[in-house]
């Protein structure tokens, strides 16, 4: 079997399997709310972009589940097979990546904001590096004034793996801390340097929350210093 097609048949098995999985255990995951009190009436239903760490996939594709959530999606094959399952979720995926394809997937999104849809960047991924974010959510807020909600969910019983990210799977009846960061804007009219300086606060909050999130959840910080913006 070569390469793509092996690809192929993995996407379509984990799209079948994985959902059904991930529904079964986030029943029994116990999740604890901590937002900043500026961001207290999260989620609302309005236009919102929803920035968190690559690394909590599975438990954000469980909580957010069911809400037609526009996520962005990389063309590659790993790409692929998140569609598959996080489609089944009840989400929709923008197939672009920050590498490939990114103008096209970045203005199906400022569209989607456009008609008061919320949309969601796993922040750091495709590929990493793991915990340096990347400028899409800022770009899109200067597009459509919609606010950046930066969160990080935090699971104290589950199985890490040893890839890029550190890739998370919360145990059967985990808790999952959930901190959330006050929303925050892009001025329309910023230029470059506000536009910098946006994605450092936004990365800021990011490495905040996430810190805050693990303290909640009993996890000694694994905090890594990102790499500078920019």
């Amino acid at each position: 079997m070569s390469a793509s097609r092996k690809a192929d048949v993995n996407a379509a098995v984990a799209g079948v399997l994985v959902p059904p999985v991930l529904r079964t255990i986030g029943s029994t995951l116990r999740f604890h709310r901590h937002y900043d009190p500026a961001s207290e009436d999260e989620p609302r239903g309005d236009a919102a972009i929803y920035c968190f760490w690559h690394r909590c996939v599975l438990p954000a594709g469980y909580y957010w589940r069911d809400r037609g959530i526009r996520v962005l999606t990389s063309r590659s094959r790993d790409g692929e097979m998140i569609a598959r399952v996080i489609e089944r979720l009840g989400f929709q995926a923008v197939r672009g990546s920050s590498s490939r394809g990114a103008v096209a997937g970045l203005r199906m999104l400022e569209r989607d904001l456009g008609s008061g849809r919320q949309v969601a960047f796993t922040i750091d991924g495709p590929r990493g590096p793991m915990y340096v974010a990347k400028p899409g959510p800022v770009l899109l807020g200067k597009l459509t004034g919609a606010r950046i909600v930066c969160f990080y969910m935090a699971v104290d019983r589950a199985w890490v793996l040893n890839s890029w990210d550190r890739f998370v799977i919360p145990k059967p009846f985990a808790n999952v801390h959930i901190r959330a960061a006050a929303p925050l804007y892009v001025p329309r009219d910023a230029n470059d340097a506000a536009l910098k300086d946006a994605q450092a606060e936004m990365q800021r909050r990011l490495d905040e929350v996430r810190v805050f999130a693990e303290n909640d959840a009993g996890i000694v910080s694994s905090y890594v210093a990102p790499q500078p913006v920019g």
